[in-house]
């Protein structure tokens, strides 16, 4: 794993109006690492994950990701256009409400960014596309439209479609939490082997702690806006210094 940050995230703070969902978050991630982000509903888990793929634009901090600096505020629109662009073209998104075009096949889900965001030729675009979906074991689906599927199916087909854009950094946000309970291990384990064998950096918002435990290199718990405690799983799950975290690993274990 390389220890050179591909996530930075400095004095970041988020606000909706009066509401301040984000207080003074630092954090830096290692290119190859897995990250687990846990704590209650309303801690700014999401939030955060929103803010370093800017489908949310922080208030005040900055960030860097792969390199590339936002500083929130009144940049030119067309740089700034171009800086939101790159970030994203480095980071792919899982949402935990799969968010699928329901008029599209999976193959044509998997492929409409590549062709229209990178402008790659549609044949180029489906072999590329068919090779993760049969990596999360969805190829013989690729005709299918997202209403035929299971929710662990949709899942693993919304995970080919991050993985379509070739990310460095995948952002997941609760990709179980949707899921019935006999789902769940279908997407656990595509999301095991890709920590595993890809190479790729990972953030997951979960509270899945089994996985957390598994594969995990660090687990980060937030709580009312705030980064209160991180640290390896075995360290963290076992001895736990702030009582908040404590408490909240006494409820979901």
């Amino acid at each position: 794993m390389d220890t050179r940050p591909i996530v930075s995230l400095r004095n970041l703070h988020k606000r909706f109006g009066q509401h301040e969902v984000l207080k003074d978050i630092s954090l830096e991630v290692a290119s190859g690492e897995v990250v687990v982000i846990f704590g209650r509903s309303g801690s700014g888990k999401s939030t955060m994950l929103r803010c370093i793929n800017l489908l949310e634009e922080p208030t005040s901090g900055s960030m860097e990701v792969d390199g590339i600096e936002f500083t929130p505020g009144p940049l030119a629109s067309r740089r700034k256009r171009a800086t939101v662009r790159e970030i994203r073209l480095k980071s792919g998104m899982v949402f935990q409400d799969f968010n699928l075009f329901s008029h599209l096949s999976v193959i044509q889900n998997v492929v409409e960014a590549p062709i229209t965001v990178k402008k790659m030729p549609r044949e180029e675009a489906e072999e590329l596309g068919m090779r993760f979906l049969e990596r999360v074991g969805v190829a013989d689906k690729k005709d299918e439209h997202p209403i035929r599927l299971s929710g662990g199916q949709k899942q693993r087909v919304a995970i080919a479609r991050a993985l379509a854009m070739q990310p460095k950094i995948l952002l997941f946000d609760e990709p179980t939490s949707a899921l019935d309970p006999e789902l769940i291990g279908e997407v656990l384990a595509v999301m095991k082997d890709l920590a595993r064998e890809s190479g790729v950096t990972m953030l997951v918002v979960t509270h899945e702690m089994g996985f957390a435990r598994e594969v995990a290199h660090r687990m980060v718990f937030m709580h009312e806006g705030r980064l209160i405690e991180e640290g390896p799983p075995a360290e963290l799950v076992s001895g736990a210094r702030d009582p908040r975290t404590r408490r909240f690993l006494e409820a979901v274990l």
